[in-house]
């Protein structure tokens, strides 16, 4: 378990590396093409040093790399490994910590998310009123100017579903999420008309686990799985800490959340019965309909790695 820099250095590492062994490059071949020490791309390659996305640039060219994808996510992580980046996100660096601007990072590149909340909305489907009521009741007594801010950055955020090539969003929600009064009547009103709407995008999946499943996997707090399309090897499981995020890298964690994840949407209302809940829930009603599958069991994450915190309104959510 490392913090997210040092995971995204590690990885880009290990990517170029890969690259330069297709085009059977030796490392001081490589340094040499570009006027490098050797050294300089050794430490590249192992995660001890971190490299600028213009760096990146270069290797990509001398390796023959030419896919768009796949240069946009590795000059991407090179930004987000050493803390910089000239995302959108770049313009608030003053405002939000490394930790946040790295899982930006990783959200704007990634090809999908799984994600399971149990105390509010995700941050991706969050309307303005109530990103601004999270932030202001997780960060008592912040400036007007710099919650307003905050919230920018969390709506920003929401492009990524909107984009030519969308994040394709998996979200199972507790039904507490949808039961707490967040900001007062008329802003829930408003965030489940939202989540609604919202729901219907072909490349976004919304569950509920009602309360009557009881107890499950991941109530100890939220996750999110993050997956890129040109290589699963960057797959990364973020866990929210109430003042910090956790990176989980190793392959053993990745089975273990996504297996936890599968199951819960295997407990999870349907997406539709999801919808039926919600509606009832904007109407006052408290039924809670029933379509989980029987008997199945939840497998259990292990213990050294579940989550204990909440996050907080300027960390990943």
């Amino acid at each position: 378990m490392r913090n997210g820099p040092a995971v995204r250095r590690r990885k880009l590492g290990e990517e170029l590396r890969a690259l330069r062994h297709t085009t059977g490059l030796t490392s001081r071949e490589a340094a040499a093409t570009l006027g490098w020490h050797q050294s300089k791309v050794s430490r590249i390659e192992t995660g001890a040093s971190g490299v600028t996305p213009g760096d990146v640039a270069r290797l990509l060219d001398a390796y023959g790399v030419r896919e768009g994808q796949l240069r946009s996510l590795l000059q991407t992580l090179a930004g987000s490994a050493s803390g910089g980046g000239n995302g959108w996100w770049h313009a608030y660096r003053g405002l939000i910590p490394p930790q946040y601007r790295d899982f930006i990072s990783l959200e704007s590149q990634a090809s999908s998310a799984r994600t399971l909340e149990t105390s509010v909305v995700p941050g991706l489907l969050q309307t303005a009123d109530y990103a601004r009521a999270v932030t202001r009741s997780s960060l008592d007594g912040l400036p007007s100017a710099q919650l307003d801010s905050l919230v920018e950055v969390r709506l920003a955020r929401q492009s990524v579903l909107r984009a030519p090539r969308p994040l394709r969003l998996s979200a199972v929600l507790d039904e507490a999420v949808l039961r707490r009064e967040v900001g007062g009547p008329d802003v829930m009103r408003e965030q489940l008309r939202h989540l609604t709407e919202t729901a219907q995008l072909p490349h976004v999946t919304l569950q509920l686990l009602p309360f009557e499943n009881g107890s499950y996997i991941g109530l100890s707090g939220p996750f999110v799985i993050f997956s890129f399309q040109t290589t699963s090897d960057l797959d990364v499981v973020v866990l929210d800490h109430l003042t910090s995020s956790l990176y989980l890298e190793r392959r053993e964690d990745l089975e273990a959340y996504s297996s936890a994840f599968r199951t819960m949407q295997a407990h999870a209302l349907s997406p539709e019965r999801s919808l039926d809940l919600i509606a009832r829930i904007g109407r006052g009603g408290r039924e809670e309909p029933a379509d989980r599958p029987r008997g199945a069991s939840c497998p259990t994450v292990p213990q050294s790695t579940q989550p204990d915190g909440a996050a907080a309104a300027g960390a990943p959510g």
